[in-house]
C-alpha cells in the first residue's frame, strides 16, 4: 500500500499534467485577443509555463525512484518532457485548426531550460518538495 501511494505521489502530477496539456491541444484553435502579437505573447507563455512544470513534475519523479545520481534525474526528466513536447506538436497535426510546429518545441524546450536551471541552482531549497 506505502509503494502504490508514493507512486501516486510522485508520477500522478506528470501524468495529469501531460492529460491536460493533451486536452488543451485537443481543442481548436482559440484567441484571447484580436491582435496576433498578443495572442502570441500569451501563449508561448502558457507552453514555457507548462513545459516547466512539467520538467518539474518528472524530475521529482525521477529523482524519487533514481538509485543513481540526482544528476541523472535531471538527465531523465529533461528528455521525458522534451518527448512529449514533440508527441504534443505531433498530435497538434491532426487536430482541425491546429498545427504541430518546430517553433513550439523550441519553446518548450525553453521552459525546460529555465525549471533546469532553476531546480539545480536551488535544489537544497527545493528539497521540501522532492
Amino acid at each position: 500500500m506505502r509503494q502504490i501511494r508514493g507512486l501516486l505521489f510522485y508520477w500522478l502530477p506528470p501524468i495529469v499534467l501531460m492529460i491536460f496539456i493533451f486536452s488543451l491541444s485537443s481543442r481548436q484553435r482559440i484567441g484571447i485577443s484580436e491582435e496576433f502579437i498578443i495572442n502570441f505573447i500569451i501563449f508561448k507563455t502558457l507552453h514555457v509555463m507548462e513545459y516547466g512544470v512539467l520538467y518539474f513534475f518528472f524530475f521529482r519523479a525521477f529523482n524519487a525512484y533514481s538509485t543513481e545520481k540526482t544528476s541523472r534525474a535531471f538527465i531523465y526528466a529533461g528528455i521525458a518532457t522534451l518527448l512529449f513536447a514533440i508527441s504534443d506538436e505531433t498530435h497538434q497535426t491532426f487536430v482541425p485548426t491546429r498545427e504541430g510546429s518546430s517553433r513550439d518545441i523550441f519553446i518548450d524546450t525553453i521552459g525546460i531550460g529555465l525549471c533546469f536551471m532553476y531546480t539545480k541552482t536551488n535544489f537544497k531549497k527545493l528539497r521540501i518538495f522532492l
